[in-house]
């Protein structure tokens, strides 16, 4: 008799998908991992099973449709039937566009979006005959509001919204308990910035505020338990960037073409040789955290606000007035300088 939830979750290796792993193993979970490196894979394995879970190494590049098809195959042929699915793999290029190459392009989408739709339908092939299951969307305020130097992620990830609408309404057109929701994420600490493929002058940093992958990974196992809806934004500043692009999309446009090179680089120059993993995973096991510890934050009023049920509406209507105001604050300041 099944006992145990199982998972999948995809960029399982490092970063935000190692602490949404470690955050399903504390609840006991059977987790199938899905990355392209192995050692990153075998640290995850390690640390399911240390927290009270599963864990089940699949090395899997989820721009392949096939691979992701039988890493589901395998999950469901040794843990039993997927309860959750979380797509999370991605891979940025930091990079202003005309620099840019068609390949590098392809790479990001094949991954970011299309490994996303691979994982979604492995899902759904199982889910939609059980009349169950839950699938995440891994998102981000960029799905909503693009900034310089991220080009190719941030169309990625617009591509994933869409998607992943489309894919709710035929869900409720079909009257499916199967479902569907995406977690905004703010910037987190993450190894990215430190393996990510960049032609900044200066290393790649999350542009702040910046949060611990454990906020993120305990916003994603909320929105895998309870109906959250839509989507869940899990900060405070992913929620002005929704919200304000909806309200001032040009002020946002100025606003990010003056400080978006800026918030996006440290004062250290960058290793021009320094490898990347946009091709192929680094060796190693790279863990959950990024460079940024002493800058993290481990705590998400926002989040806490939207997960007490009680309190939401309050807290909602609370923020909806500061991005309001900080709006119409930054509209007029910009109307005195002009």
């Amino acid at each position: 008799m099944k006992t145990r939830q199982v998972v999948v979750v995809t960029g399982a290796s490092a970063g935000l998908g190692r602490a949404i792993v470690r955050r399903f193993a504390r609840e006991g979970a059977a987790i199938g991992l899905l990355a392209r490196g192995r050692d990153g894979l075998e640290g995850a394995r390690a640390d399911a099973e240390r927290l009270g879970g599963r864990g089940l190494v699949l090395p899997t590049d989820v721009a392949d449709p096939d691979a992701v098809e039988r890493a589901a195959a395998a999950v469901e042929a040794e843990l039993g039937p997927i309860d959750v699915w979380v797509n999370n793999a991605m891979v940025p290029v930091f990079s202003p566009v005309k620099l840019m190459h068609p390949a590098e392009y392809r790479r990001v989408t094949q991954v970011t979006y299309l490994g996303t739709v691979h994982g979604t339908l492995a899902a759904l092939h199982r889910m939609l005959p059980r009349d169950r299951g839950v699938i995440v969307q891994v998102s981000s305020a960029l799905a909503y509001r693009s900034i310089p130097l991220q080009s190719a992620y941030c169309a990625a990830k617009h591509a994933i919204i869409g998607f992943t609408e489309s894919l709710r309404t035929e869900l409720l057109h079909d009257g499916s308990r199967v479902r569907v929701t995406a977690v905004h994420m703010p910037a987190l600490n993450t190894p990215q910035f430190s393996w990510v493929k960049s032609r900044l002058p200066r290393t790649p940093q999350p542009v702040p505020p910046i949060f611990q992958p454990e906020v993120g990974a305990d916003a994603v196992v909320w929105a895998a338990h309870h109906d959250c809806g839509r989507e869940l934004t899990v900060a405070m500043s992913s929620i002005k960037a929704v919200y304000g692009n909806k309200v001032a999309p040009d002020y946002a446009d100025h606003y990010l073409a003056r400080t978006g090179y800026a918030l996006q680089q440290t004062d250290q120059p960058a290793d021009p040789d320094r490898p990347n993993n946009l091709w192929e995973p680094l060796p190693g096991d790279h863990g959950a955290h990024g460079a940024f510890d002493a800058r993290s934050r481990g705590f998400s009023p926002a989040l806490w606000l939207r997960t007490r049920g009680e309190w939401f509406a309050a807290g909602a209507a609370a923020m909806a007035g500061l991005v309001l105001g900080a709006l119409a604050a930054n509209g007029a300041t910009a109307g005195a300088r002009r």
